[in-house]
């Protein structure tokens, strides 16, 4: 008796990790949020992860370059020339309208840069009267249409936090928006990733 609750045990470990793995690295075609932080290469190899399927949906989601940003055009410009000839850009803030009429995998870059977009809409940086509820509006559409995502989606997003207090309210005010945005949208993922100087950690 003894030896089979050891056997018994044993196999319920080896149960328990192949169910691990499964979720882990069986599930591609869920739903993955990728945090990193600035130059991590979060962006590249959210794009890898998602280069298997041949058509894929690129949504980017900040704000649109102009020649009076040439720092930010640029570096839309080297997002732009990696990605393969078959896939196609969309450039909206309405995720939520994106993620309920998708038909093919999409990758959204980023939920920070989308953010931003999203708090000067609803006049967060000027304290616009009614701006929170239009703000919890908006991230609650995005959270439910995230939920409910049936096709492949991989979002990039800025891990913020860990570095000192922003010295200004808005800087804040993005950070604690940002992180409580990246918990919510982790909690509905099948796989979250951070990405550090290049290296993938594999959160469970």
């Amino acid at each position: 008796m003894h030896g089979m609750t050891k056997l018994t045990h044993r196999l319920a470990g080896y149960l328990e990790s192949t169910a691990q793995l499964l979720r882990r690295y069986g599930r591609q075609d869920g739903k993955v949020l990728i945090l990193g932080g600035v130059r991590s290469g979060k962006s590249r190899h959210a794009e890898e992860l998602i280069a298997s399927h041949p058509h894929v949906v690129y949504v980017a989601a900040g704000l649109p370059p102009t020649a009076e940003d040439p720092e930010w055009a640029a570096r839309v410009a080297a997002h732009q020339a990696r990605r393969p000839s078959s896939w196609r850009t969309v450039e909206t803030s309405d995720l939520a309208t994106v993620l309920r009429g998708a038909s093919s995998p999409l990758i959204i870059d980023c939920l920070g840069t989308w953010l931003t977009r999203i708090l000067d809409e609803v006049g967060a940086w000027e304290q616009r009267q009614g701006w929170e509820r239009r703000l919890d509006d908006k991230l609650e559409d995005f959270l439910a249409a995230w939920a409910s995502a049936r096709v492949p989606v991989v979002a990039v997003s800025n891990e913020v936090g860990s570095g000192v207090v922003p010295a200004t309210v808005s800087g804040r005010l993005f950070r604690d928006v940002l992180g409580t945005l990246n918990n919510r949208v982790a909690a509905e993922s099948d796989r979250v990733l951070l990405v550090v100087a290049g290296r993938v950690i594999d959160l469970p």
